[in-house]
């Protein structure tokens, strides 16, 4: 019985008992300003530890308590054990400035169009959001079945590894499944539909892997699809979504969106009556900023993890291609909070995250 009960979803006591014992999240997603896309932060020769020790240092100033940052499995794939030694080198970092870690293994976002490779990346396009993002494993492998043993291979090896590892507070096991877009210079493109029956059946069977670990730390997938329209009462309703929102032991949840249908988001999810997190978010062009965003967030007690520390190689300060900027926002940021020297974009931003990073669970919370 005891060992059925593993392979089961955290109960909602057991879950709620856990987040109790857990800070108010307020953190963000994490590459360093010298690597365009996962591949090339991981990579042996490309692992710019002083880098992120530096940038590390400087969320730790900042307030932030918290990284989610994604792990490459074709780097796995040429060397598990070197992979694995790096990963423990960046949890040292992050336990260093005492920021938890939630480590994503499996990503759709190919954004630069083209199958991943290791080592050296190529160079970002000019001008153009996120241009290198490459998957993990890649569109192609997720379309293929019979490469499938080793994706499971992968998924356990990493959890297997950190299983009990307190500097890792849960585990993201697949980044946006489903998600089909492509990011030029022309505007934004479209992959092939098929991936998303292979995508959706994938994102399954990595929760049944994982429970076959069994680690300490909850398992999630984050909701993702949110509709332009009236995003409050549409969000989340695409089928790989509510799997993942009934399979996943704490809910998490991507929104670039306003203040008003965050706020509608928040509440349709708090009816779960699981732990919040939303693990991406700020979209400063869309009025998905800080001083309207924390308070709903500090309200209903959901952690908190915004795009982007660091401007740099991704060059995700740009907005997505689909998105006109006008004039009077030539200067605006879209994500990211300190420029390549540390400097926050925002001082006003600075002691917003103070404020919620120091605060505590409230009553409206699970």
């Amino acid at each position: 019985m005891e060992d059925e009960r593993k392979l089961e979803r955290w109960s909602k006591e057991k879950v709620n008992k856990w987040w109790k014992s857990q800070p108010l999240l307020c953190g963000f997603n994490y590459l360093p300003r010298t690597a365009v896309n996962w591949n090339e932060m991981w990579s042996e020769n490309t692992f710019d530890l002083p880098t992120i020790e530096q940038e590390l240092s400087w969320a730790k100033h900042v307030g932030f308590n918290c990284v989610r940052t994604n792990l490459p499995f074709l780097e796995w794939q040429k060397d598990s054990k070197a992979l694995l030694s790096r990963v423990d080198d960046f949890l040292a970092v992050c336990a260093r400035f005492e920021l938890k870690v939630i480590l994503t293994l499996l990503d759709d976002c190919e954004f630069g169009g083209e199958p991943g490779h290791t080592g050296i990346q190529k160079a970002p396009i000019p001008r153009v959001h996120n241009s290198r993002g490459v998957g993990s494993p890649g569109r192609n492998m997720v379309m293929d079945t019979s490469k499938w043993l080793f994706i499971e291979r992968y998924v356990t090896d990493i959890i297997a590894q950190f299983s009990d590892d307190q500097r890792v507070i849960m585990w993201d096991l697949y980044n946006e499944p489903t998600n089909r877009m492509i990011f030029t210079q022309f505007g934004e493109f479209e992959f092939t539909e098929e991936l998303e029956q292979y995508s959706q059946s994938l994102a399954k069977y990595c929760f049944q892997w994982a429970r076959q670990v069994s680690p300490e730390q909850p398992l999630t997938i984050g909701a993702w699809h949110v509709p332009t329209d009236n995003a409050g009462e549409t969000a989340y309703l695409h089928p790989t979504d509510k799997m993942c929102l009934e399979l996943s032991d704490v809910i998490t949840f991507h929104a670039y969106v306003n203040p008003q249908e965050m706020q509608k988001i928040v509440q349709r999810l708090a009816v779960l009556d699981r732990p919040m997190y939303c693990t991406e978010w700020l979209a400063r062009h869309c009025d998905s900023n800080y001083a309207s965003i924390l308070p709903i967030m500090q309200k209903y007690s959901v952690g908190v993890m915004q795009w982007g520390l660091v401007r740099g190689k991704i060059q995700t300060s740009l907005p997505w291609p689909s998105i006109e900027v006008n004039q009077d926002d030539e200067s605006l940021w879209f994500h990211d909070f300190l420029d390549e020297m540390g400097h926050p974009y925002s001082e006003e931003e600075v002691d917003l995250v103070r404020q919620f990073s120091f605060g505590s669970h409230c009553d409206e919370a699970p």
